[in-house]
């Protein structure tokens, strides 16, 4: 009985950091989004608007347990959708972002959608860095107020964003 219960917290504890569902990324001209007729909708928020003449693609991820963080998930379909866009030479840019609301219960496990295109980098780099560092801010601060980050992740975020040279 030990042995079952402590293979149990086991699979649990590798599950919590490694397992989810992931789709490709997809053209947004020919994919719908995986929360359209979800019964848990999730929240979107504006981040960016598109780059006219741009493509625009979509990644989603889902924690495969309620455990799973939205920041690790967040995380994930950021790192996937950037690395997309840095084998092509460009920089990601996020456009909507739509997230599960708690609670992570009865298979609305947390989950996260970005709609994102890829834009040519900047040239000169650190030229609007203070401008970028602000326009990052008020983007976390709209997340926060809008519900789709928590509190400590906003915190952690601008941490992360002040501490930028």
């Amino acid at each position: 009985m030990k042995l079952v219960v402590l293979l149990a917290l086991t699979g649990a504890v590798l599950c919590e950091s490694s397992c989810s569902v992931t789709s490709p990324i997809q053209s947004t001209t020919t994919s719908k989004s995986a929360f359209e007729g979800a019964v848990y909708k999730g929240q979107t928020v504006t981040v960016n608007a598109s780059t006219p003449g741009n493509p625009t693609y979509r990644v989603f991820i889902q924690g495969a347990t309620g455990f799973v963080s939205m920041q690790s998930v967040r995380d994930d379909a950021e790192q996937r959708a950037t690395a997309f866009c840095e084998r092509t030479g460009k920089a990601m840019e996020s456009i909507s972002e739509t997230t599960a609301t708690p609670p992570y219960i009865l298979g609305n496990f947390p989950r996260v959608e970005i709609v994102f295109d890829c834009v040519d980098k900047l040239g000169a780099p650190g030229a609007t860095s203070g401008d970028d560092k602000y326009a990052k801010l008020a983007n976390l601060k709209q997340l926060l107020d809008s519900g789709a980050i928590t509190q400590d992740e906003f915190n952690q975020e601008k941490a992360k964003v002040l501490a930028q040279p």
